[in-house]
């Protein structure tokens, strides 16, 4: 029995969009980085983008579990001697681009190395902080993200 590879020209991608209202983040970057890769088809090969697009809407209104909200930081370094700085995921929620939350989750589970198809996965997911996006063209389809476990959405 020989195992199946997949060609480039038989993998077809959808338009999925999913509602980020009330959904946690941690599961919800799990899912997303999952569908970007195209783990979720049975014809998954790994040295090949097989993966859907993806539109998160609402990003503003993602939840955070326990105190994460206030304890959460995020560091980078500006390459100056003493240049490394912090923000709360809280801060980062209520400022310019409460989007960003999710999409530094996503990018975070990816492999930290230089695969050649990491800007590729990346390139598939479109996010916007409300309910509006440019992509109705692509009739996308809607993924409750929700009804997949009772864990993935917080109310409070």
């Amino acid at each position: 029995m020989k195992t199946y590879s997949a060609k480039a020209s038989e993998i077809e991608r959808k338009w999925y969009v999913i509602d980020a209202d009330g959904l946690v983040l941690g599961r919800l970057a799990t899912i997303l980085s999952m569908r970007l890769r195209g783990k979720h088809k049975p014809m998954y090969t790994p040295h090949l983008d097989c993966g859907d697009n993806i539109i998160v809407v609402n990003a503003e209104k993602v939840r955070l579990t326990g105190k994460k909200l206030g304890q959460k930081t995020y560091h980078w370094y500006t390459g100056y001697p003493g240049g490394i700085k912090e923000t709360k995921a809280g801060q980062v929620l209520a400022g310019k681009h409460p989007e960003r939350v999710i999409l530094t989750a996503v990018e975070r589970m990816f492999r930290r190395n230089r695969h050649p198809l990491f800007k590729q996965w990346l390139g598939k997911l479109h996010v916007y902080a409300g309910a509006a996006h440019p992509h109705e063209a692509q009739k996308p389809e809607v993924l409750d993200v929700a009804a997949m476990n009772r864990k993935n959405k917080r109310s409070a």
